[in-house]
């Protein structure tokens, strides 16, 4: 289901202690692909050669030209990545707004319910007032729940 949120206040929730956000870089892909596939279910990625392939081609612009400034990374003590936000300027796909887009949101399963996931969309959407879209699968009660807190609305 898409989800969009209009340029609107917000405050910023800052990260778990411990943990920093930063921008991406394609230098990151192997380490990304990784938390990727370590943060989805089976069914979503075949493997992890998959999901560092996913984040190869992210970065090449097969979902849309990739926003490093809006995009963010969650990086725990010690270097880890722990969650991760990669927005595209503009999605390629049919019945997507023209706007900047949410390709992935994701997490480490250790670091969930930590507020990492509020942290990185609300460092995304303090960058600059912007419009943001979405995908979520309805079922996803907990990412509903979130987006519909930081002020996404039905698209």
């Amino acid at each position: 289901m898409l989800y969009v949120r209009e340029p609107a206040p917000l405050t910023v929730v800052p990260p778990p202690p411990g943990v920093v956000l930063r921008a991406p870089s394609p230098a990151d892909t192997d380490a990304l692909g990784r938390l990727y596939y370590e943060a989805y279910d089976p069914a979503v990625v075949d493997d992890e050669a998959a999901a560092i392939e996913d984040i190869r081609i992210s970065f090449e612009g097969s979902y849309g030209p990739l926003s490093l400034a809006s995009s963010r990374l969650a990086v725990a003590a010690g270097g880890a990545l722990v969650g991760a936000l990669l927005v595209v300027d503009r999605a390629p796909w049919p019945n997507t707004p023209d706007c900047p887009f949410v390709i992935e949101l994701f997490t480490s399963p250790g670091w969930r319910r930590r507020g990492l996931a509020k942290a990185l969309l609300t460092e995304c959407l303090a960058q600059s007032p912007i419009r943001l879209a979405l995908n979520v699968l309805p079922e996803n009660a907990a990412a509903v729940s979130l987006y519909q807190a930081l002020g996404f609305q039905p698209g």
